[in-house]
């Protein structure tokens, strides 16, 4: 039996996968605030061994490196393979883009072509499946949207300008980063540009904020609560919170969950704006992928989630779909 293990290794979270002969049979997402230190990648690789610990091969991606700890993306590439080398036994393979999966060596050699490819390892595992498929993969700090059959960006910088990435996610963006003013009780209001909430309270003022997603503490260090979420909405509003007034408060969350949601409709737009492309249905992934979705059925696309495409077993299904890169690394890597 070959055992290969998935990971995606971010700046908050660690996303790990383990799939046996073509079967995906584990998945997990772990808090990795690798903005506090290299040792937090220890701790969330600890808590990883148990899933994947006794894998034959290891099939690494990352988006870590642009963390602020680091002097440089390529520092940080050649850090993260050092430190992951060191706490990962069994053979390495480094997912490096386009040019596919190489040694340790070779990857040190060649960081920038390691850097932030995750988003390809996810469109390349997606393409051999459904062909003239959009990614729109939200996590919890950004969006990826491309054409699975033709990527224009390869790097940040270029993904930015190309529309394919939106530096917006499903829980720890600010809420001034996704709107300056909005409507409250019948009248515009101006938003304190301080990051006193963020969308993970705004979805929790809403309920739709999925289980066990925000794995991160909160702006102020209270608790998760809807009032505790509510009273840093208001803040921002330079209010105090009025949970008699809750549908109110809602309103106004409503409006900037809309407003996030229209930036990755635009992204969504630009990229498919590009001549001679060809989309037929929409692949949703990430944490956000319920949200995501409500962008393919304004489309009049069909919309199918990243687990359900790769026939996931229905337990891992929902997680697959959360994790996508780390399970599509494992995937490719175990038909290399």
């Amino acid at each position: 039996m070959t055992i290969v293990a998935g990971y995606d290794v971010g700046g908050a979270h660690l996303k790990v996968a383990r799939v046996e002969n073509g079967k995906l049979t584990a998945v997990r997402q772990i808090a990795c605030p690798l903005w506090q230190g290299i040792d937090q990648l220890d701790v969330a690789l600890a808590e990883a061994t148990p899933f994947v610990g006794d894998a034959a091969i290891h099939a690494i991606t990352m988006t870590a490196e642009l963390t602020e700890i680091f002097d440089s993306r390529e520092a940080g590439v050649i850090t993260l393979l050092q430190r992951l080398r060191e706490r990962i036994e069994g053979e390495i393979r480094i997912f490096a883009g386009l040019k596919g999966f190489t040694d340790m060596a070779t990857a040190r050699g060649d960081p920038l072509s390691v850097a932030s490819a995750n988003f390809l390892a996810t469109a390349r595992a997606i393409a051999v499946r459904q062909p003239r498929s959009l990614l729109i993969d939200m996590g919890s700090t950004t969006t990826d949207i491309l054409a699975c059959d033709r990527p224009q960006g390869l790097t940040d910088a270029e993904r930015l300008q190309t529309g394919e990435l939106v530096y917006t996610g499903l829980t720890r963006t600010p809420v001034p980063s996704v709107a300056t003013r909005a409507p409250l009780a019948g009248e515009w209001q101006g938003l304190a540009r301080d990051a006193f909430a963020t969308m993970a309270d705004v979805r929790r003022i809403l309920g739709t904020l999925p289980d066990d997603v925000d794995h991160h503490a909160t702006t102020d260090g209270k608790s998760k609560s809807v009032a505790e979420s509510l009273a840093r909405l208001a803040r921002g509003f330079g209010r105090d919170p009025e949970m008699r007034h809750l549908a109110t408060w809602q309103a106004s969350a409503a409006y900037i969950a809309e407003r996030q949601l229209r930036s990755i409709h635009d992204g969504v737009l630009q990229v498919v704006s590009r001549p001679g492309l060809t989309i037929a249905s929409v692949v949703t992934a990430g944490i956000g992928a319920p949200a995501t979705s409500a962008i393919a059925t304004r489309m009049e696309l069909p919309a199918v989630d990243f687990g359900t495409l790769i026939d996931a077993p229905a337990e891992h299904r929902l997680w697959a779909t959360h994790c996508a890169p780390a399970v599509a690394v494992a995937l490719l890597q175990e038909k290399a």
